[in-house]
């Protein structure tokens, strides 16, 4: 599976971004799904997970109320839509995929294949 991400730019604090992660060589709807992000010097970090079929998700303390992931697995495609952005969402966001049917994956570990990231910058 390759994933391509994009969405990711510079917003002030308070804005909303929308990221997608595309899909190729595979359908998507055999893998769960994850969010990352990860900010200089610091480790990369669950932002949120998706089940196979959209219908259960996790959210990291940090971003609960404020993002949603979402998934449309006939477009192969997944999104992060980020509201209510922080200074401190500043990072390269990364989707990625697992294989995982029944459940998430929230662990860097449980990922299986990596899209190459997109920044997203968030000016106070």
């Amino acid at each position: 599976v390759q994933l391509q991400a994009c969405g990711g730019g510079l917003v002030q604090a308070g804005g909303s971004l929308r990221l997608s992660c595309v899909a190729s060589g595979r359908t998507l709807s055999s893998y769960a799904m994850g969010w990352f992000r990860q900010a200089p010097g610091k480790e990369r970090d669950i932002v949120a997970a998706i089940t196979w079929n959209g219908a259960s998700t996790y959210y990291a303390d940090a971003v609960k109320g404020r993002f949603t992931f979402s998934r449309d697995n006939a477009k192969n495609t997944v999104y992060l839509q980020m509201n209510s952005l922080k200074p401190e969402d500043t990072a390269v966001y990364y989707c990625a995929a697992a294989r995982a049917i029944f459940d998430y994956r929230t662990a860097v570990k449980d990922y299986d294949f990596w899209g190459q990231g997109t920044q997203v910058t968030v000016s106070s």
